[in-house]
Order: C-alpha cells, then sequence, then structure tokens
C-alpha cells in the first residue's frame, strides 16, 4: 500500500473518531408528507414499558446507534421506556469505549432489566448490570436464536434440537441459558434426547438500512450486511408489535428493490451518519463488502490490516503464531476437500483463512458467515463478519439454515481444551463480566463434520524459533487441562456423531478418539514425554503404533511453504 493510500485511510480514521459521536436524534425529514417519518425521539415513544425489543447487526456493522442513542436519551429524560427485555443475537457491544452501541442502554439502572444475546463480552455495560444484580443475563448459540426469531412470524416460539445438547446449555450439565446461576429461569429444558429452546415474544424490532422511498419501503442495496432485520421485523408484526427502521437517505420508488414493504413499517427515521461497517457512513459506502463487489482482493486486505493495526484491533503475530497458522493450513488441506463450505471464527482462524487466501486455494471452496455472508473472504478485525468482495449478501437465518443442511468444515479458536475433548470459548472467569457467550460456536460444532481449533497451547508463555525448532522458553499458563471450567462442545458428542475433531497447538496437532486426544503430530523441538505429556495436565495418548510424525520444517519457518490440498 503506498504512502498517499496510508494517509487517507489515516485521515478517514481519525474523522471517524472525532465524529463518532455525531447524532441529531431531533432531525425529521423535511421532503415527505408520509407520517411514518420521524424524528428518532418521535419514534422512541412507539417502545412500552416492560416491552421486548430486538435488534439486529454484528459488531460494528449496520450497528443501531440511533436507536440505542434515542432510547438512553428517552430514559434520562423521562424514565421512559422501562424494564425493558433486550435481544440481540451477534455481539453489539463496545467494550466500554465504542459510543452508539448496545451499552448505551445500559446506562441507567432500570432501562433495561433482562438481556439475551449470543455474544455478551462486548456488552460490558450490560455484564456490569448483571455483577451488580440489575439485570437478568441470559445466552443463546447465535443460530438456534436467529431460528427462533424466523420462527416466531409463522406462531412457534419452541425449537427442539441436538444443539448444546452435553454443554453448558444443557441443563443435566450447566445452567442452561441463565449467565448468573438463580437469577431467572432457563429458557431451554430437557426434551427426550434433544434441547428446547425458546424466545420471548418480540414486540418491537428496530434495525437501521441503507435507504427507504417516500412511501416507506425500505431497501438495503450496499448494505454490509442485514442479519435478522427481515425475520425480527415479521417477528414483531404476527405479534402485534412495531418495526422502526431508521435509514441514511430517501429514495425514488424502485419496485424491484424493495426489502420491505411500507405496510410492515410503523416509524421511519432518517440520520444521514448511520454507517455502513465501523467507520464507514452507509452514504460512502465501500463497495468491497456490498454483494456482488469485484474489487481488488489484495488492496482491499491491505487497507482493512492498516485500518486494524492503526485502531490496535489486530495483535501482532510473531514466528511462532505465524507457524501455528501455517499448521493450522496444513491441516485443513489434510481433512478438508474442494468444494467446501466453510465457517471461520475469530482470531488465528482468521490467520488460516489469509493463508488459504494466499496460497491460491480461495476459489476451491465458500466461506460463510454467521452474518448471513456468502462467498467473498471474511473481513477481518473490527470489520468481522462482513466479508469482501461477497457472492451472495442473506440473512443469519438462512445462513443457519444452509449451515445446518450443509456445513464441510469450520475453523474455531480455543479458550481451554480437556482429555475429553471438551471445548470452553464462552467462559473466561468469574462473574458475569468476564462471560464470552457462544456465539455460533455451538452451531457450527453441531452442524459441521470437520472441526478443527486451531489456538496457543499456553496462555502467556514465551515461546521462539530457532533453527527450524520451536522452543518454550518460559512456560506460561496452560489451555489444556483436565476439565474445561465450562462446555461450548462437548467431545462426547462430537465423538457420537463422528465427526473429525483436531486441536492445532504450537507443540502440535490433537485429534479426538474413542482412546482420548491423540497426538497425531509434533513440533521439531519438542521432546514429547519432557515438554508434552509430562507437563501437560491434560491427558494425552499417543497413536497405537507409537509414532508421531514430525511437522515438516517448511510450516514451521515459512520457508518454501504451500499449501495445496492432500
Amino acid at each position: 500500500m503506498n504512502f498517499i493510500t496510508s494517509v487517507k485511510l489515516l485521515s478517514h480514521i481519525l474523522k471517524w473518531r472525532f465524529t463518532w459521536n455525531r447524532k441529531n436524534l431531533d432531525y425529521k425529514a423535511a421532503d415527505t408528507n408520509n407520517k411514518k417519518f420521524m424524528s428518532a425521539m418521535e419514534a422512541i415513544k412507539l417502545i412500552p414499558d416492560g416491552a421486548t425489543v430486538f435488534s439486529s447487526g454484528l459488531g460494528g456493522n449496520t450497528r443501531c446507534s440511533v436507536w440505542f442513542w434515542a432510547t438512553e436519551r428517552s430514559f434520562r429524560e423521562t424514565g421512559h421506556p422501562r424494564n425493558l427485555t433486550h435481544i440481540n443475537i451477534g455481539a453489539q457491544g463496545g467494550r466500554g469505549k465504542v459510543p452508539g452501541t448496545i451499552e448505551e442502554i445500559a446506562r441507567h439502572k432500570g432501562c433495561v432489566t433482562r438481556y439475551i444475546a449470543g455474544h455478551l463480552e462486548t456488552a460490558k455495560a450490560m455484564l456490569k448490570l448483571a455483577d451488580l444484580g440489575q439485570l437478568e443475563l441470559h445466552t443463546f448459540p447465535q443460530g438456534i436464536e436467529s431460528l427462533l426469531v424466523e420462527a416466531q412470524s409463522r406462531g412457534i416460539f419452541e425449537i427442539d434440537t441436538e444443539t448444546g445438547v452435553g454443554t453448558f446449555l444443557d441443563p443435566r450439565v450447566g445452567n442452561g441459558t441463565v449467565v448468573i446461576p438463580g437469577t431467572g429461569k432457563s429458557l431451554t429444558e430437557v426434551s427426550g434426547n434433544k434441547l428446547r429452546y425458546r424466545l420471548p415474544k418480540i414486540d418491537i424490532a428496530y434495525f437501521i438500512a441503507p435507504a427507504a422511498d417516500r412511501d416507506g419501503n425500505i431497501y438495503i442495496r450496499n448494505c454490509c450486511m442485514y442479519t435478522e432485520s427481515y425475520e425480527s421485523a415479521l417477528a414483531a408484526r404476527a405479534n402485534g408489535g412495531k418495526v422502526l427502521v431508521s435509514v441514511a437517505e430517501i429514495i425514488e420508488k424502485e419496485e424491484k428493490d424493495i426489502f420491505l414493504s411500507a405496510d410492515k413499517v410503523d416509524a421511519i427515521v432518517v440520520h444521514p451518519y448511520n454507517e455502513q461497517a465501523a467507520s464507514i457512513p452507509q452514504l460512502k459506502y465501500w463497495e468491497m463488502f456490498t454483494e456482488g463487489a469485484n474489487v481488488d482482493k489484495k488492496n482491499a486486505i491491505e487497507k482493512l490490516k492498516f485500518i486494524n493495526q492503526v485502531l490496535g484491533i489486530t495483535p501482532k503475530r510473531g514466528q511462532v503464531e505465524n507457524a501455528l497458522a501455517r499448521l493450522g493450513g496444513s491441516v485443513f488441506t489434510k481433512y478438508v476437500k474442494k468444494c467446501s463450505n466453510i465457517v471461520v471464527g475469530v482470531g488465528l482462524p482468521e490467520e488460516v483463512s489469509r493463508l488459504i487466501y494466499e496460497g491460491g486455494l480461495f476459489d476451491d471452496i465458500t466461506f460463510m458467515s454467521e452474518t448471513g455472508v456468502i462467498g467473498g473472504l471474511p473481513a477481518p478485525g473490527i470489520f468481522f463478519g462482513a466479508g469482501i468482495n461477497p457472492k451472495e449478501i442473506m440473512s443469519s437465518a438462512q445462513t443457519f439454515h444452509l449451515c445446518y443442511e450443509h456445513l464441510d468444515a469450520t475453523i474455531l479458536g480455543i479458550l481451554e481444551a480437556d482429555s475429553f475433548g471438551n471445548i470452553n470459548v464462552s467462559k473466561r472467569g468469574k462473574g458475569a463480566i468476564n462471560y464470552v457467550g457462544p456465539g455460533g460456536f455451538p452451531d457450527f460444532c453441531a452442524a459441521a463434520e470437520t472441526i478443527i481449533f486451531v489456538g496457543s497451547w499456553m496462555a502467556g508463555a514465551v515461546m521462539s524459533i530457532k533453527n527450524g525448532k520451536l522452543v518454550i522458553e518460559k512456560p506460561g499458563k496452560h489451555k489444556f487441562i483436565s476439565r474445561v471450567d465450562e462446555i461450548t462442545m462437548s467431545g462426547e458428542e462430537a465423538l457420537r456423531k463422528n465427526k473429525t475433531v483436531l486441536y492445532v497447538t504450537n507443540v502440535g496437532v490433537f485429534k479426538l478418539t474413542k482412546r482420548g486426544m491423540e497426538l497425531t503430530e509434533v513440533m521439531p523441538g519438542m521432546d514429547i514425554r519432557k515438554d508434552i505429556i509430562d507437563q501437560c495436565p491434560m491427558k494425552i495418548v499417543l497413536p497405537e503404533n507409537g509414532n508421531v510424525p514430525i511437522v515438516d520444517e517448511s510450516i514451521v519457518t515459512g520457508d518454501n511453504f504451500k499449501l495445496k490440498w492432500s
């Protein structure tokens, strides 16, 4: 990327940082006589006390900022709406740092008293309320949650599924959907050999969209995603509730492009500051994120990488982390075939997807995202959930239907793993403030034929690559332990369903077998007995023939490394 582009992007970031709190909640479009067009403060009055409210979007993408700001201001000034149940699926917080997130409505005690979401970690203000006993906190698998929203439009409020069986979501194993024991009743229960999930009836659905016409029809052309906007609107309507939409502009009517017809919309707010994705105004959208885009992928990746590095979102990857990503890529090509549908998680799995692209295998597979972005290359960091040159953008529910029908493989991260092959990614420590939530993890693990976990062997360890070998200079906290703190994926269930499950680490690769966690490849420089088996709390088994292949040196050093299908 040249100097001029870098300066332009830096200017873009600075402008966003100094204007990211822009809002005019009293603005009302003047060029329409349609009574559905209101100011944000007028529209928010349609939300009654005690309502169940649903917001769409994920992270910084299609964020409902105007609705969060208006709710907070209304409650601060009038004390209403209050005692809300708020539901969303993907992460919608700002970690206490970024304005215009779900955290706005958690500023004041009494505004929201129950919060339900698939991913909770970024909603720090909500988590603090829960720890203070002022909020009932629930979490769900994102896929099941999105399917429940879709089902409400048909008058269905429960789903029976094997997803989550044997995990913390199973009342026989954990607390169900309740994050803090004793605060509320779980929204899951045992139903035969399955779990039954349910959601409260949605009264209010609000989201943002690129545009509306003067009749009140809604359009999504040039969005980066629309997640649950359509299904939540139909659900609210079916339940006798209301639909509120904020758009960036008013356009001329285009019948063939209508996303949501005017008869399904109760209030429209024009807010020119709405973002397509974090830092990117919808009115100045980036083509790379739009359906059918065909921009230069290399340049697009460099732009997004630069922004994430400046913001400190993307961690710096050293030799050891790069070797781990290469090992993950190598395992991927051994166990996954061409023409597969793939879902990739955040963190190190993103590095594996980058290598797949750089290795020329990108056109052989289809990446999917829980947000409804199909095809293209998954966007990293603050843009996670969006895609570069997506082939198609559909709803979250449609994507999860596709996953449950045909998901070949998934590449996911690791917080903890144990002797039984169980994985924890949902709980970092005590209290709500350290809770992450499962996201789409349980869905992907339930749906995929092959599951590849990629993560560090230890947390906080100091490792290096010397002369083509891995050296552990200072041990850290073990992530592979005897028993995980919380089961987000059940190894027992994975074995029962004959799934292929692999765990790619700095020291080597493990495979879940009926005999246990079997070491199938080891990094050069590691003494299997001294450095791995004797040091690790997790019980490890070796291949029955006793031979553990050594990882190829090209994977360790990167020299002459090239991914290829096995």
